[in-house]
């Protein structure tokens, strides 16, 4: 029967040993409180003692990125862009990062590649401290070219319902504080694309001096995980509302967490944004208003507080090892944002 499949084009026995190899890298993720191992029907997980829990989810892909991974035979960091988009969003609402399940989509299963994306996924969920619990390795043929695959996720982290973060007590005159990003992350790459190798016929392996590396150095490079550092802040500082700078850029996403009759006014000269940024903008001729709707322009994440703990939440962020900066401030308005210099 297992012939039969094989020849259908779906290998069992290239399936578990796929799940042997990861095994490795997944029990490495395991908190105290996951109750069972890798390849059961479910994955247990004991919620520790909380009065109020609120549960948090989150699922998300890594979309046209993955081209890049495939044409650069590189696997083993598409996994923590994967995790870091799950976890970084559900971040937002305060909520700490419990555990982390993965489904991974091929039409032909190659062991040591999915190894390596699992690898990726493992190091995503250390770095944000939850487990990976689970997941599904799906083999099928013709739905898509050989060495080619997707990946999607999904993210459940916890917060006491009275430290809820929704952005409600933002008010007139608050602060906005950004942090850096680790470059473009995981959006706006279908734009990357077009640009550099239809456009343009750049190649991956090109050297672009004003980027400082090959145009497939910089835009591999995993997206920022924020969660053990924006944790350790919130114990010291009452953060108003956060926003993960995600597809849609800092002109879209920084209004989904303000009240109505606020805007942002953000001062573009408050950081220096990538290189890479100026590079996409001269190449394509593209307006302002687009890249900061498109990338997210050096900055990853996105605080506000009081305007009298500004100073206390830059140092602490330098101390826990990113990059933050003071970018602007709440006014009246319209909700939304405004750009300026």
């Amino acid at each position: 029967m297992s012939d039969a499949y094989k020849k259908a084009g779906v290998d069992i026995d290239a399936g578990n040993e796929a799940v042997n190899r990861m095994k490795q890298h997944v029990q490495k993720t395991f908190r105290e409180e996951v109750k069972t191992g890798l390849g059961g029907f479910g994955s247990l997980f004991a919620l520790k003692e909380y009065k109020h829990p609120i549960l948090v989810s989150g699922t998300d892909g890594v979309g046209t990125k993955l081209k890049l991974a495939f044409e650069m035979n590189i696997h083993d960091t598409i996994g923590i862009d994967l995790v870091a988009m799950c976890v970084n969003d559900i971040l937002v609402q305060g909520a700490e990062p419990l555990f982390f399940l993965d489904y991974i989509a091929t039409g032909k299963l190659y062991p040591e590649q999915v190894e390596d994306i699992v690898k990726g996924i493992a190091d995503g969920c250390q770095q944000a401290n939850c487990s990976l619990v689970g997941g599904e390795t799906a083999e099928m043929p013709s739905m898509y070219t050989n060495g080619e695959y997707d990946v999607a996720g999904f993210a459940v982290g916890v917060v006491e319902e009275e430290k809820l973060i929704d952005g409600s007590i933002i008010q007139e005159e608050d602060v906005v504080i950004g942090l850096a990003s680790n470059g473009i992350h995981s959006n706006g790459y279908s734009l990357v694309r077009h640009l550099l190798f239809e456009q343009h016929n750049y190649k991956l392996s090109d050297f672009i001096p004003e980027i400082g590396g090959t145009l497939g150095e910089v835009l591999i490079k995993p997206t920022r995980i924020y969660v053990k550092p924006i944790l350790e802040m919130l114990k010291q500082i009452n953060i108003k509302g956060m926003a993960h700078i995600t597809g849609g850029g800092l002109l879209e996403n920084i209004p989904r967490i303000l009240p109505k009759g606020l805007q942002v006014d953000i001062d573009l000269s408050s950081w220096d944004r990538p290189p890479i940024f100026d590079f996409l903008q001269k190449l394509g001729e593209l307006k302002e208003e687009e890249l900061y709707r498109t990338f997210n322009m050096g900055i990853g994440y996105v605080l506000v507080i009081g305007k009298n703990e500004q100073e206390h939440i830059v140092e602490l962020a330098n101390k826990l090892g990113e990059q933050a900066f003071v970018i602007g401030r709440v006014n009246k308005g319209d909700q939304g944002v405004v750009l300026g210099r």
